[in-house]
């Protein structure tokens, strides 16, 4: 079972032993489709019927082109964060093309530009860039912030700590991501075609607090950070500089309303409507564990 195509192998995935390539995966083998998992560790590839394991790195180009001959699609997950994040997307990229993929559909991030305040969301765009200019057919799905990651900003204390003023975010579940993602992978009509993932609706930190405080019983609140006090209170991590702009930027994006987008695509591609922060407590208790025992 696949999607038209003359190679061997229909889907090529990375990310596999992380959250959402690992779902997207998953849910192809659910759907009897045969695919390659690529990884850094054969070892660690999940055992799912009709896969393979091919391992290879966004750092290594052979390895890359290797790991992807043969394949007609490449569904790929960015490389964790890293300085040179946009040149090794880039080296996967070419690497691709070089084995013959015909499509990339690629995990980007919702409002990427080469000017966006979230830093990270540049190195989406310029992937993107690199796609669009490498001449294999591609998809772009721009997902908003993890809806997973946000009960995890409260820290033990029960405070909400980021410079976000009162901005607003349409977190998007990685559950709704990877249906949203195998629907574009299993269906024709997606081609140039870019795809903004949110939840159903934009929410303030004051309202993610209330939402904790309401299932967990205890208060939750949040504290609107200035950037002085955002960029001292991540010193102690002892990241380097260019990880902590990531981080403190991501919450600018949302103070600066770049996040503030509600998009009907999850729907529209799922035929079911995304994860709200209140459904998402109720079913992942386990994402607010910290807060019970603080």
């Amino acid at each position: 079972m696949s999607i038209p195509g003359d190679k061997d192998i229909p889907f090529a995935v990375s990310g596999t032993t992380g959250a959402v390539g690992g779902r997207v995966a998953a849910r192809l083998a659910d759907l009897g489709h045969s695919q390659r998992l690529i990884v850094r560790d054969a070892s660690r590839a999940p055992d799912f019927p009709g896969a393979e394991a091919a391992e290879a790195s966004y750092g290594d180009p052979e390895a890359m082109r290797r790991s992807l001959e043969g394949a007609n699609t490449f569904f790929m997950v960015s490389t964790g964060e890293a300085h040179d994040r946009a040149r090794q997307h880039g080296d996967a990229v070419d690497a691709a093309v070089a084995a013959g993929v015909e499509r990339i559909v690629y995990l980007s991030f919702l409002g990427a530009s080469p000017d966006a305040t979230f830093t990270f969301a540049r190195d989406h765009w310029h992937t993107e860039e690199h796609i669009r200019n490498s001449g294999a057919g591609f998809t772009f799905l721009r997902d908003s912030m993890y809806l997973d990651f946000l009960p995890g900003m409260a820290g033990s204390d029960g405070v909400i700590r980021g410079p976000a003023g009162e901005g607003r975010v349409a977190a998007v579940a990685r559950d709704d991501i990877a249906d949203a993602a195998v629907a574009v992978l299993t269906s024709e009509g997606h081609d140039g075609l870019t795809y903004d993932l949110t939840g159903p609706e934009a929410i303030t930190f004051h309202r993610l607090a209330e939402e904790l405080s309401l299932i967990t019983g205890r208060e939750v609140s949040y504290h609107a950070e200035t950037l002085e006090e955002a960029y001292e209170s991540r010193k102690e991590y002892g990241a380097p500089e260019w990880e902590v702009e990531g981080w403190v930027t991501s919450y600018r994006a949302i103070a600066n309303g770049e996040l503030d987008v509600v998009s009907s695509a999850v729907g529209e591609l799922t035929g079911h409507p995304p994860m709200s922060l209140a459904d998402f407590l109720s079913q992942h208790p386990e994402s607010y564990h910290h807060l019970l025992d603080g």
